[in-house]
């Protein structure tokens, strides 16, 4: 039997603003151990028994991020396949790709473990015995969802109703009456997004309930870009094929309609962390019940949660609060509206505000860089460039850029000139000079950039050469 999990990574996460941003969603925030969700999800799949290749399907602005995560992890060796999204299609046409991909490489009877990367499972002993269950299942011809045994009256989650192990419905989030009531009657448990089927019983599912998301995936799969980053495969799937692909989740385009659905229940400490009250739960509490990431001075508070990065927060007399500060985003609200916080992103994003989308600090495939200061016709920056990384060779229209180099060693191209500048030196890059930036040495290279122009917005670039694939 060859059993592949299928990570599936997309969303922004807008519930866990300011920390979660679209640029750097949810699966990558780091935890209060210093994990991240899409790390612990790579770790925890490449431990099951039978897995020596995992599938990835995220956006390929994504790739690299992910990519230095699941290095990060020490998990055991496994074989890597990217499949790279041009925009975000749900889950259903994810599932599709990942379908495809894996008939062609591994066959019919091959059997998928589809999984999102921003789920936390606590007891992955359970986890592992429920997985082995599934696949029996899965080798019966059934689509195997896995129905988390609920722990309270929750009106957040849908609902999979059972009769012994075969799925009678799929219901939508309850009000809190209705909760009540699949509590307590045994037969309902929350719906995890997560679910097991060999290749042919999702491709005969996918070819009967929605067949117009198969053959968009395919068409899409068959133009796709492939490349590599060190021993990981790529396919960068068509854009304009994959366009045209509708955004539907798995359980209204296959889930709701097969007749073949079976349930493995399973408690196993499961939580999507899909708000600030969720993400608190992962700390103690003090005395109070107050849960503090960060500086914090508390006086007469409790009940709170606080998670800053840089700064000193206070809190006098209040109770119930969520406070999460970052360097350019302060979030405050009630606890009783944690799930509200993606009105606030999502309205954000509608007036193209960057903090919708950036954080101050940005990671890009050859290190970070952030933001210290900005004013009129002038952006200050700290980039960090990796050991042995470099950016593309690029030129801007309407700025030009002055580097000081902090610490270790900068190869500049300059123009027509290539140099090298080690602490305290300098360059200046005139607008519209071509210029490259490389760490040749073993140590990360940090310095500054001052830019002045009329016009400093990300988008002024121009790359002609870039080992990450992203030259015009």
């Amino acid at each position: 039997m060859t059993l592949v999990p299928v990570i599936m990574s997309g969303g922004a996460g807008s519930r866990l603003w300011p920390l979660s941003r679209e640029a750097f969603p949810k699966p990558f925030i780091e935890l209060p151990d210093g994990e991240t969700l899409i790390g612990k999800t790579y770790r925890r799949v490449a431990a099951l028994d039978g897995v020596s290749h995992i599938l990835t399907v995220t956006g390929r602005d994504f790739l690299f991020l992910t990519v230095d995560a699941y290095a990060d992890t020490g998990a055991p060796h496994r074989a890597n396949t990217f499949l790279l999204e041009p925009m975000g299609r749900d889950t259903a046409a994810a599932m599709a790709l990942a379908t495809l991909q894996a008939t062609e490489a591994f066959g019919e009877d091959a059997t998928l473990l589809f999984l999102p990367a921003d789920h936390l499972i606590a007891d992955e002993a359970a986890f592992a015995r429920a997985v082995e269950r599934a696949v029996t299942l899965a080798g019966q011809g059934k689509i195997v969802t896995f129905g988390i045994v609920p722990e309270r009256a929750e009106t957040a989650f849908g609902y999979i109703e059972t009769d012994g192990e075969d799925v009678l419905r799929f219901v939508e989030k309850p009000d809190v009456e209705t909760a009540v009531t699949y509590l307590a009657s045994g037969r309902h448990y929350w719906n995890s997004g997560m679910f097991c089927a060999s290749t042919k019983t999702m491709m005969k599912a996918l070819e009967t309930h929605c067949p117009d998301v198969l053959e968009v995936a395919r068409g899409a799969l068959g133009a796709a870009r492939q490349g590599a980053v060190g021993e990981t495969l790529t396919f960068e799937v068509g854009r304009e094929q994959f366009a045209k692909a509708p955004a539907i989740s798995i359980d209204y385009a296959v889930m709701e309609k097969a007749s073949n659905i079976a349930c493995v229940p399973v408690s196993c400490g499961w939580s999507d962390i899909g708000s600030w009250n969720a993400m608190s739960m992962l700390l103690d509490a003090d005395e109070h019940g107050n849960r503090l990431v960060g500086e914090t001075i508390i006086e007469d508070a409790s009940g709170c949660f606080v998670h800053s990065e840089d700064r000193l927060v206070s809190l006098v007399g209040v109770e119930d609060l969520l406070v999460v500060d970052t360097p350019d985003a302060l979030l405050v609200a009630h606890r009783d509206k944690a799930q509200d916080v993606k009105t606030i992103y999502n309205r954000l994003k509608s007036r193209g505000h960057e903090s919708a989308t950036l954080h101050r600090t940005s990671h890009r495939p050859w290190g970070t860089y952030t933001v210290l200061e900005e004013g009129e016709r002038f952006k200050i920056k700290r980039i960090e460039v990796k050991p042995g990384q470099r950016l593309s060779l690029q030129a801007h229209h309407h700025r030009s850029e002055h580097w000081v180099v902090v610490s270790g060693t900068a190869q500049v191209v300059n123009g027509d000139r290539e140099i090298l500048l080690s602490t305290n030196q300098s360059t200046y890059i005139p607008c519209g000079h071509r210029h490259r930036l490389e760490n040749p040495g073993i140590l990360p290279l940090v310095l500054i950039e001052v830019q002045s122009g009329e016009y400093l917005g990300e988008d002024d670039i121009v790359r002609f050469e870039d080992i990450y694939g992203r030259a015009q």
